[in-house]
């Protein structure tokens, strides 16, 4: 658990914690491509893997969590969009391997 960001007694401790809370975004990052990988096999065509409308949605809903967590909603959504499409290829990766035989 990171410690409480007030509670920090130097610059040291702020950037400790701050690295801590990147290795649990890094690692959560990991289990979403995991997620977005096997969703390839539900797909039934390589063009389906993108599926536009879903990523509207998404980045809809993040930038809107975002903003009622008092953050910066056009930043976070461009944040997702570049993590969307780095899973989107992902995605495309595997459903090509998982239909390489077909």
């Amino acid at each position: 658990m990171v410690p409480d960001p007030a509670q920090a007694a130097s610059l040291d401790e702020i950037r400790a914690g701050m690295d801590a809370i990147d290795r649990e975004i890094v690692a959560l990052i990991v289990s979403r491509v995991a997620h977005v990988r096997a969703a390839a096999k539900f797909k039934t065509s390589s063009s389906s893997v993108a599926a536009p409308d879903r990523v509207a949605a998404v980045l809809k809903t993040r930038r809107a969590w975002a903003e009622a967590a008092g953050l910066d909603g056009e930043v976070v959504e461009g944040l997702y969009r570049s993590l969307v499409a780095y899973c989107v290829g992902e995605e495309h990766k595997q459903w090509e391997a998982d239909h390489a035989s077909s």
